[in-house]
C-alpha cells in the first residue's frame, strides 16, 4: 500500500528472521544489518529514509540509526522489557487485573472457585515490581536512544502487551529527555501487529503522515 502510495518501499528482516538466512543472534546484533538495508536503498537513489519497526525491530532501530544515517523513525510497540520468566511484563498484570476487578463476572468466577489461586499469586507478585530503569538496563538505554535520535513517532497499540510495558517505561525518569522530543500515538487496540482492518488503516496513515 505504501509503495502504490507513490514511495520506495525496502523491507527486511534481520539475519535468521523471516525470509533472511543466517543465525538470529537478537535484536541488538542488528546493527550491520540496518546499516546494510539503509545503504542498499541509497544505492537505488533514495535520498530521505524513514525507518519503520515493530516490536524489538522498533528498538533496534532506535539503538542502530545513526550508523544507518536514517532521517526519521516510526516505531512500534517498541520493546523495553527485560523478562526473567514467561509471564507478561508487570505493567500488562497490573493492567489486566484492573480491568478483570471491575467485572462482576470474576468476582463471581473466585466466588465459584473457577479461578487459579496460585497462577494469581505468581502474577500478583510480578505485578509489584516496577521495572528497572537502572544506568544499564534496557529501558534505560533505549530512552537515551530516543532522547538523541532523529524526529520519531511512537505508535501504541494500548491493550498490546508490550505496548503497555513501553507506555510504564515512558513515564520513568529513564525518559525524561527523550519525552521532549518523541512524538506518541495511541491506538485503542490489543493487536501487537496491528492485525484488524481498522489497525491496518490506522497503522497506513501513521506510516504517510510520517513520509510526508
Amino acid at each position: 500500500r505504501v509503495a502504490e502510495a507513490g514511495y520506495p518501499v525496502l523491507r527486511f528482516d534481520r539475519r535468521g528472521i523471516g525470509d533472511s538466512t543466517g543465525t538470529n543472534q537478537g535484536f541488538e546484533s542488528t546493527a550491520e544489518d540496518i546499516a546494510a538495508a539503509a545503504s542498499a536503498f541509497r544505492s537505488a537513489g533514495v535520498t530521505r529514509i524513514v525507518a519503520y519497526g515493530n516490536c524489538d525491530a522498533a528498538t533496534a532501530l532506535a539503538f542502530f540509526h545513526a550508523q544507518a544515517k536514517v532521517d526519521a523513525l516510526l516505531l512500534a510497540n517498541p520493546w523495553s522489557i527485560e523478562s526473567t520468566d514467561d509471564l507478561p511484563p508487570a505493567a500488562a498484570i497490573r493492567s489486566h487485573y484492573a480491568q478483570r476487578l471491575k467485572d462482576p463476572k470474576e468476582w463471581l468466577r473466585l466466588i465459584r472457585g473457577g479461578v487459579n489461586i496460585a497462577k494469581v499469586i505468581k502474577g500478583l507478585s510480578k505485578a509489584s515490581k516496577k521495572q528497572s530503569q537502572a544506568p544499564q538496563s534496557l529501558a534505560a538505554r533505549l530512552g537515551a536512544a530516543l532522547a538523541s535520535g532523529p524526529p520519531t513517532t511512537i505508535l501504541l497499540a494500548n491493550g498490546d502487551n508490550t505496548a503497555i510495558a513501553f507506555a510504564d517505561a515512558f513515564k520513568g525518569a529513564a525518559f525524561e529527555a527523550a519525552r521532549a522530543r518523541v512524538q506518541l500515538e495511541t491506538l485503542d487496540s490489543d493487536s501487537h501487529s496491528f492485525a484488524s482492518i481498522e489497525d491496518k488503516n490506522w497503522l497506513f496513515e501513521r506510516v504517510l503522515a510520517a513520509l510526508a
